[in-house]
């Protein structure tokens, strides 16, 4: 069994493990990446957000994306079932940064990553999956199967395990915990959008609240495609019957927002579904490895979190591991998981509050704060981080506070118009 030696060994090729891979190799380290599958392969997660835009740029990365036409995203539109809309652009967010981003099929997306890095010398093994791993201190050797069959050992002075629903090494170490999160499913399709002119900001992505705990997903691709899903408690997707093309064009022709627009519309694939997503973690790192992306936790997809956590995530645990192996003393507690922590908690807080209806209260209430918007949008443009925004750094009680005066606010307008009709 032939053996290989690396400073860094990456397990992943997705944005998580090609961005880490990208800056631990402009540091001067050999680093390698395995991964189990061959690109392309379909995956979503095709809503980014502004906020991944500055790992994508640390990588190296934003030239050859620039060059693919891929669909701007400049802010994001949800409706609701009463026909109300929320339009939020993003350059009218709280926090200075990036104000747009972009829509992407993430086959070619990802592709274009993962050939971006080994133009840059780092080297990626398709079709290799991590069979067993054995550390000694932080030195490890990796044990992989490679798609002739053969295995291999790859010596490494670090892991980072970007592996994202794979798992790699919690599912190893045991380390994975159930979310707080209950379990919800998601189907979806890509759809022929040849209606898309016909409408209104047709290439905006459309968040639309279908029913209590049921929301519908519109992100519209450069290429004419849309990408269309519904995501809700599993006990909903039981009143459609049929296949799953039949349940998924019946959900479409029960929401208004999506009806005319994708009726008798060509999907591109069969409809797939995907559930019990929401996943946790013991621990963050370990002596010799860090998790990052989806490995950490994935929360749920409403609020297109997922790429900007994984990108974000390994931006900064690349460059702990640059100071690590350069022979720095790192704190991996304070300058990785707790950074990370604060902001999934954001997230979090957030993703719970749209499926308590909360955050729709806000969202579509007719008196709108301007500056509770633009620091709302802060948060939806993935700048969780930035502790100035009242929305993040109280992000437990603001929302809560800002739905008890709308409900105070509504109370006291629906006694003035009883009184004034009396």
């Amino acid at each position: 069994m032939s053996t290989e030696k690396v400073d860094v060994l990456v397990i992943g090729a997705g944005p998580s493990g090609t961005v880490a891979a990208s800056i631990i190799n402009q540091a001067g380290f050999k680093v390698k990446i395995v991964e189990k599958e061959k690109f392309p392969r379909f995956v979503i997660g095709e809503s980014l957000l502004p906020k991944c835009m500055e790992p994508l740029e640390a990588a190296g990365f934003l030239p050859a994306l620039k060059t693919k036409g891929y669909q701007e995203k400049s802010g994001a539109k949800f409706v609701n079932s009463e026909k109300k809309v929320m339009d939020f652009n993003f350059s009218d967010q709280f926090t200075k940064g990036w104000n747009w981003t972009w829509q992407v099929p993430r086959a070619d997306f990802d592709k274009v990553l993962a050939d971006e890095v080994e133009k840059m010398g780092v080297p990626i093994d398709y079709e290799t999956t991590v069979t067993d791993i054995q550390f000694e201190g932080s030195n490890s050797t990796t044990t992989v199967k490679c798609k002739d069959g053969s295995e291999k050992k790859i010596e490494a002075r670090f892991i980072v395990d970007g592996s994202g629903y794979g798992r790699v090494i919690p599912r190893l170490l045991k380390l994975d915990r159930p979310s707080d999160l209950p379990p919800r499913k998601a189907l979806y399709t890509h759809i022929v959008d040849t209606r898309r002119n016909d409408y209104i900001e047709p290439d905006r992505i459309l968040i639309a609240e279908h029913q209590s705990q049921v929301w519908v997903w519109c992100i519209p691709f450069s290429n004419g495609n849309t990408s269309c899903g519904f995501v809700g408690n599993p006990p909903f997707f039981e009143d459609f019957k049929g296949s799953l093309e039949e349940q998924l064009r019946s959900m479409i022709a029960s929401e208004w927002s999506i009806a005319e627009r994708f009726k008798d519309s060509k999907f591109i694939f069969e409809p797939r579904v995907i559930e019990g997503w929401s996943i946790s973690i013991e621990k963050f790192y370990g002596d010799g490895y860090v998790l990052t992306g989806n490995v950490t936790e994935f929360l749920d997809p409403v609020f297109s979190s997922g790429v900007t956590l994984a990108v974000a995530s390994s931006q900064l645990a690349a460059n702990v591991v640059v100071r690590q192996l350069k022979g720095e003393n790192v704190d991996w507690e304070k300058e990785y998981t707790t950074p990370m922590l604060d902001g999934i908690d954001v997230f979090r807080t957030y993703v719970m509050a749209w499926y308590d209806g909360s955050l729709q209260k806000m969202f579509f209430n007719e008196e709108r704060n301007m500056d509770v918007i633009r620091q709302m949008c802060s948060v939806l443009a993935g700048y969780v981080w930035d502790t100035d925004n009242p929305f993040v750094k109280d992000h437990r009680t603001s929302l809560s506070r800002m739905v008890r005066l709308i409900n105070v606010e509504k109370k006291m307008k629906d006694l003035e118009e009883s009184e004034a009709g009396g």
